[in-house]
């Protein structure tokens, strides 16, 4: 009986360590948070992006699966928020701050995560973090070829910034966030 009782409990250790070495018995990579919790994002944030930051970064990246686009279009949002508004909802922009013409020659004020101006939509609207995105999602997707273009070229396209390489530094910390933030969730 005890032989019986010892090697049960041997195979229990072994299958054990089988599943926890494929990662099937531990709680979820702690690098990896999810959406639907931002109150669980790590304090000390994901490559330097943290509190509003991630909770933002998570309504873009929902944005985008509500509209059915897959991770690429996920990071070029991420990225193209990084790159107008440090992933803070401001209620200023370029003209207010620096009485300079913005890109497009227009002097109105732009807004919220992607800087959006007057003909983007309402200030609800480009207040709206959720509204924002699909805001920017649903331009980006009017953008011939977007998918093969490198990610702050396609950007541009919908932001109509001067410079179409603004959004690229911003590339790696947005792969990084997006990948953070694709946790699944428990339940």
């Amino acid at each position: 009986m005890l032989r019986i009782a010892v090697i049960t409990a041997s195979v229990a250790v072994v299958i054990s360590a089988v599943f926890i070495g494929a990662g099937l018995l531990t709680a979820p990579h702690p690098d990896r948070y999810c959406l639907a919790e931002p109150h669980a994002f790590p304090a000390a944030g994901i490559d330097g992006w943290r509190g509003d930051q991630l909770e933002n970064a998570a309504i873009i990246i929902r944005a985008a699966r509500d509209l059915g686009l897959e991770r690429d279009a996920q990071v070029i949002g991420v990225m193209a928020a990084m790159g107008e508004s440090s992933l803070h909802n401001i209620d200023y922009g370029d003209w207010e701050t620096s009485g300079v013409a913005n890109p497009d020659g227009s002097r109105t004020t732009s807004i919220g995560l992607f800087q959006q101006q007057e003909w983007w939509g309402s200030v609800e609207e480009r207040m709206d973090p959720a509204s924002a995105a699909t805001k920017f999602f649903t331009r980006l997707g009017t953008v011939p070829g977007w998918q093969s273009m490198p990610p702050s070229h396609a950007i541009n396209r919908v932001q109509i910034n001067s410079d179409r390489e603004h959004y690229a530094r911003f590339r790696e910390d947005a792969v990084a966030v997006v990948a953070g933030l694709s946790g699944e969730c428990a339940g």
